[in-house]
């Protein structure tokens, strides 16, 4: 057994077609994010993945609908979102299929 922490991985992606990586893959990628009440990001879509996140604690606010703990949310490519943490939260994020640089402002 070894032990990791997620402190030590870029933004708390920790499998996927990077480094650093627990398990280098292209088929998906993987990431556990922590976020302070008002932490967040711009609108940004994916021409190729397919993101899941789930909201594991908290409540977030992605493309003007509010989202709690429990629900998931699928986001095909093409569709815009962006993200605000409306109390502290945090997510788990997959997707499928992990693309560098899939990631395009609107």
């Amino acid at each position: 057994m070894k032990k990791f922490n997620i402190k030590d991985f870029f933004k708390g992606w920790f499998i996927g077609d990077f480094e650093p990586t627990l398990f280098q893959t292209k088929d998906f990628e993987v990431a556990v994010k922590y976020y302070q009440k008002g932490d967040g990001e711009s609108g940004h879509y994916h021409k190729i993945a397919t993101e899941y996140t789930m909201i594991v604690t908290g409540s977030v606010r992605m493309s003007g609908e509010i989202y709690n703990a429990g629900d998931i949310i699928e986001i095909k490519p093409g569709e815009i979102t962006d993200f605000e943490a409306l109390e502290e939260s945090s997510t788990v994020v997959v997707k499928i299929p992990c693309v560098k640089g899939d990631k395009y402002l609107p």
